[in-house]
């Protein structure tokens, strides 16, 4: 139900800021994303597994959370990354 190491390197790889950037807002935006992503097909072949759910839906808050600082911050970094990503926000 996690990402594999590769794909998360990869993400990471494709949204930092400098060569040994892993921590920042743009970064775990897109972390949560391909979580989520993966989380949401789970739930669709298991919709009873409530823990997993729960899972789900903090780490949907967590992005939620980390998007309003990232656009209050830098604005056009976030509306880049939600083009790119697929954000409706």
């Amino acid at each position: 139900m996690t990402i594999s190491a590769e794909a998360k390197t990869k993400t990471i790889a494709e949204n930092r800021r400098h060569p040994t950037d892993s921590g920042s807002p743009e970064v775990q935006i897109a972390v949560l994303t391909a979580q989520i992503v993966e989380l949401t097909e789970h739930m669709q072949r298991h919709p009873k597994d409530y823990h997993s759910r729960h899972g789900l839906l903090l780490k949907v808050n967590r992005r939620n959370k980390l998007g309003t600082y990232l656009r209050r911050v830098d604005s056009t970094k976030y509306e880049q990354l939600a083009a790119k990503l697929g954000l409706r926000k």
